[in-house]
């Protein structure tokens, strides 16, 4: 987003303006008024934000200075993902009452929703810091504290947020999120289905999909211990390299035969094709409501499976769950996806010069390096070494920060080996102008709901990934809504394996940080067909 922070700056300049005739405004009674904002109170509890929506900016036409219809509308705008109308709204009220606990509040939580971090951050505390049980400011922190994978913490305080405000859907809905990503599986569905019984009943699909999920967790919170691993410490595997993407040999459920899987770090949950699934005797445990996603008609079915084991080389994870779903990319076919959910029980590297995956199980816990004061710094890396800090979105995607010559601030970038292409997001190119990079060549994509042709193609003359800097990278332009619908915080792009070829990429997942080495003298090719680029899978909630 084009920051929001900076809009500051133009929303309260606007108030010169929209200030100076409000005195002209009719007389309104106060009985009148009151009930107005009752009803327009219920319809944002209801769900019915756009009407809601109407009615606070009824108000906001026969009083500017109403303040509670701003801040009403302006959490209307939030709920609707409309980011900039929203921070305007609540800017507006920080401009007339600086102490409102509320309107920073909701800036800290739109700002938290466009990814900008450290300024949410700063209105989140100021909120607190005038009323410290503003139960959205406590919500905000709790999922600053989730997307940077510190699980304990965010349903501490998730659970706080709830009991201030009982009946806010999206606090229910995040703590489920949290309890499942603890793996705390019973308590996670436990959790959705409280969000099914106070949540609006006005979106039938999405209602569908939780249905689902809640079926699944229940199935897995009967399993025992979920991904437990064995096999040797430490375990190298070759790969090849298909279009940028690594493919290696899995086999499932103790078969002698083994499957074409993609190491898919832009997955968050395992994937097996239904036609192998089919062939393996594997069956749903789960299913329900459709996904959205890149590709086709955009749209397929919620299917849930359960493997017994994967192994890989001589590692092996029992336990594992799964999606079923069809796959569109007959020129390039496989059978499966290794996600991050696998991924994220070892210290995982993908060695695009050597072609080998390594799987280390290390249980010790690395420390990152701190000052004299405790804070925790940088470590010094070697030439050609660049760590990047990572986040984990709602929807299980790794999230870095990184930068694209023209656009002033950082943008959240998903770091996928299984795509073969970057991808800039077409709401971004709109917002940024980047369709000036726009090359003539045209793409077909496979995504995960189908094929998508004619995609256009970005020549990003520079893109800066910590200290790294890459000319001239390829990106396709997609259209990213479906994935940030379920991500929590806004996402760009993806950076794919058309730049992460380049790199011996670490995943350590305890430090959160991704490690890229420079390749010398790397073997790996451009993409064999660049009019192909398959994309990841969006995780559902």
């Amino acid at each position: 987003m084009k920051t929001l922070s900076h809009m500051a700056a133009v929303g309260l300049a606007a108030l010169t303006v929209s200030f100076a005739w409000s005195g002209a405004a009719l007389p309104v009674r106060a009985g009148d008024r009151d009930k107005a904002r009752a009803q327009a109170d219920r319809a944002l509890r209801e769900g019915e934000f756009e009407s809601a929506e109407r009615q606070y900016r009824e108000l906001i036409a026969k009083d500017a200075k109403d303040e509670a219809a701003r801040l009403g509308l302006s959490y209307a705008l939030l709920k609707q993902r409309h980011l900039r109308d929203a921070y305007d709204a609540a800017a507006r009220v920080v401009a007339l009452d600086p102490t409102s606990a509320r309107a920073h509040a909701l800036l800290g939580s739109i700002l938290l929703a466009a990814g900008e971090f450290p300024v949410s951050v700063e209105e989140l505390r100021t909120a607190l810091s005038f009323k410290p049980d503003e139960a959205l400011a406590i919500a905000g922190l709790s999922m600053v504290n989730f997307y940077e994978n510190r699980s304990a913490v965010a349903l501490a305080g998730l659970h706080r947020a709830m009991e201030l405000e009982p009946n806010e859907p999206d606090f229910v809905f995040n703590y489920a999120q949290a309890a499942a990503r603890a793996e705390r599986y019973r308590e996670a569905a436990d959790a959705y289905d409280r969000f099914l019984r106070i949540a609006p009943k006005t979106d039938a699909d999405r209602r569908a999909r939780i249905r689902g999920l809640i079926d699944f967790l229940r199935y897995l919170g009967a399993q025992g211990d979920l991904y437990n691993t064995g096999g040797p410490d430490r375990t190298v595997i070759p790969f090849e390299l298909t279009n940028s993407r690594p493919v290696i040999h899995v086999n499932i459920n103790g078969s002698k035969q083994p499957l074409r899987f993609v190491i898919d770090t832009g997955s968050g949950m395992c994937v097996l094709s239904t036609d192998a699934a089919q062939r393996l005797g594997v069956k749903p445990v789960a299913r329900g409501g459709m996904a959205r996603a890149v590709g086709g008609g955009g749209r397929f079915e919620i299917v849930y499976g359960f493997l017994e084991s994967l192994r890989v080389g001589d590692a092996h994870v029992s336990n594992v769950p799964v999606y079923l779903r069809e796959f569109h990319n007959t020129q390039e076919p496989v059978d499966g996806y290794i996600g991050l959910s696998v991924l994220a029980k070892y210290l995982a590297s993908v060695d695009y010069g050597k072609r080998e995956l390594t799987l280390v199980r290390d249980e010790q816990v690395r420390i990152a390096p701190t000052d004299q004061s405790g804070a925790p710094q940088p470590p010094q890396l070697p030439p050609g070494v660049f760590e990047l800090p990572i986040r984990s979105t709602s929807s299980g995607f790794w999230s870095s920060a990184i930068n694209v010559e023209g656009v002033e601030k950082p943008l959240n970038f998903i770091v996928d080996t299984g795509a073969s292409i970057s991808v800039v997001a077409a709401a971004l190119t709109e917002r940024e102008d980047l369709a000036r990079f726009a090359q003539p060549t045209r793409l077909r994509v496979y995504g995960a709901a189908g094929v998508s042709d004619d995609v256009h193609l970005l020549l990003l003359p520079s893109v800066k990934l910590g200290a790294y800097t890459q000319a001239n990278l390829s990106a396709a332009v997609l259209d990213m809504d479906s994935i940030n619908e379920t991500a929590g915080f806004e996402q760009t792009g993806i950076i794919g394996g058309n730049l992460l070829r380049y790199f011996r990429v670490t995943f350590d997942f305890q430090r959160a940080i991704v490690r890229l080495e420079l390749i010398a003298n790397n073997p790996s090719a451009p993409a064999r067909d660049a009019n192909i680029a398959p994309l990841p899978l969006p995780s559902v909630p």
